[in-house]
């Protein structure tokens, strides 16, 4: 009997999977057209293992985003556990400018798996909004940002990393960007 569809993975299935995820990331950043059989070989995994979790390119390229996006909405709390809540904010940013770069790597092949499916900023929405929330409200109630900041003035605020050429001096344009948000952040904080 075939396992349901909302069964939890095994964990070696569960390793392969992200394996797979992980190795399409780094394929696809070089070139949108690679072979799904590369993304295969280099994921270490046959090819019966890697059409069972990804049926058509399509399906694989969605999931890649939709996993990035995940490891940056997570990467919100962690750094919470960790830091104070102006450093989580900034980190993060930094995480997010990463994260944006790696999706312009990706540009190609993500226009072409959504050309049929419709916008893939709405795959994306809700875990980056929630990671912003979780954020803000930190800094808000730490007193380390001005009160009122919405996700959506944040995301406006941060939109300008998704200009930034990728194929340039990105982290240090990235650096001066995020500078200025936060400054722009602590504009009018009541402090700690």
């Amino acid at each position: 009997m075939p396992p349901r569809k909302d069964a939890p993975l095994r964990s070696d299935a569960q390793r392969n999977r992200e394996r797979i995820l992980e190795a399409a990331l780094a394929e696809l950043t070089r070139s949108a057209d690679v072979p799904l059989s590369t993304i295969a070989k280099r994921a270490g995994v046959g090819q019966a293992t890697f059409y069972r979790n990804f049926p058509h390119r399509e399906a694989l390229v969605l999931e890649v985003y939709r996993y990035e996006v995940q490891q940056v909405a997570d990467a919100a709390s962690q750094l919470l556990a960790t830091r104070t809540p102006d450093q989580a904010l900034r980190e993060w940013m930094d995480r997010l400018a990463r994260y944006a770069m790696a999706k312009a790597g990706l540009a190609d092949a993500m226009r072409r798996a959504t050309s049929a499916h419709g916008c893939l900023a709405a795959l994306g929405h809700g875990p980056v909004t929630a990671a912003i929330t979780l954020l803000l409200q930190a800094n808000e109630e730490a007193g380390t940002i001005r009160p009122g900041v919405t996700p959506d003035d944040f995301l406006l605020a941060i939109a300008g990393l998704w200009q930034i050429d990728p194929h340039g001096p990105w982290q240090h344009r990235a650096g001066r960007l995020i500078t200025l948000v936060m400054d722009g952040l602590r504009t009018g904080a009541p402090g700690p």
